[in-house]
């Protein structure tokens, strides 16, 4: 099957989950979930991170995969992001609620802060980054407007308002190939080039969904001030303090959204 961008699954939808949480540093699980199944997909891109989980939060059918494997042990430049994308498509997943770390640009989002992104800044380089490279798949076009399904956006921002959890519901997010955290001159760059929140791995995963036909959006969690914002040097123990105290509210954000988004037949 090599060659081939995943095709649609005719799963049922009351036999597996449609949504997916992929998970990024700080959520290498996803708590509260009720394990059923645990599926090693095979890929024609090599292997995905690590097995898809699926199961039940709450009443609701979800999967989940960690990002960087077990044990946070696949540097982001480093994940097999084609094969993450399509062994999720493969199992018949149309929605992915991605949960990434990041720190901030914009001085309005403090540590611990939630925020909802509809745009994004490519930085990153030789990172498998298509299925459509006009070699093993034909070449094809998609629409890349609007990188955050917009319609998946609002349910979560809405979600979030009547559960009174604050977000964030605008930002630019610039995406850097890491691993290392960027030069303060980087920064002053990127917030020149319109970015408030930089990170290092929202692609090429969300272009590889919406190539895949996929829903698409990412809750990122701000752990730290960008370099050259704070007066300190970053300091990697703070930021992994920030992300376990602060996790708990991406987990209550998406058990909140799943049913309704869920029950979303088709998002334009």
């Amino acid at each position: 099957m090599h060659g081939n961008a995943p095709a649609d699954t005719k799963r049922s939808l009351m036999t597996y989950p449609v949504t997916a949480v992929i998970g990024g540093s700080g959520l290498t699980q996803l708590c509260d979930l009720q394990i059923t199944e645990q599926d090693v997909v095979n890929t024609p891109y090599g292997e995905p991170s690590g097995p898809l989980l699926s199961g039940k939060l709450g009443d609701q059918n979800i999967a989940f995969l960690a990002r960087h494997g077990h044990g946070h042990s696949i540097a982001p430049h480093k994940v097999n992001y084609r094969a993450n994308i399509w062994a999720l498509k493969e199992k018949g997943i149309r929605t992915i609620i991605a949960v990434g770390a990041v720190g901030t640009i914009n001085t309005e989002f403090a540590d611990g802060s939630l925020v909802i992104p509809d745009q994004l800044i490519d930085y990153t380089h030789s990172r498998s980054h298509t299925f459509f490279d006009g070699e093993s798949n034909s070449l094809k076009h998609v629409d890349f407007t609007h990188p955050y399904t917009p319609k998946l956006r609002q349910v979560l921002i809405d979600c979030a308002a009547e559960n009174a959890i604050n977000v964030h519901d605008q930002a630019t997010y610039a995406v850097t190939q890491g691993p290392r955290l960027e030069t303060a001159a980087e920064i002053q760059k990127y917030k020149r080039d319109g970015a408030d929140l930089v990170g290092m791995t929202s692609m090429p995963e969300a272009a590889l969904a919406r190539e895949a036909g996929m829903h698409y959006v990412l809750i990122a969690l701000v752990v730290n001030a960008a370099a050259g914002l704070q007066s300190n040097p970053i300091s990697i123990e703070q930021v992994m303090q920030t992300l376990e105290q602060n996790k708990s509210k991406v987990i209550e954000l998406i058990s909140y959204s799943l049913s309704r988004i869920n029950q979303l037949e088709a998002i334009s």
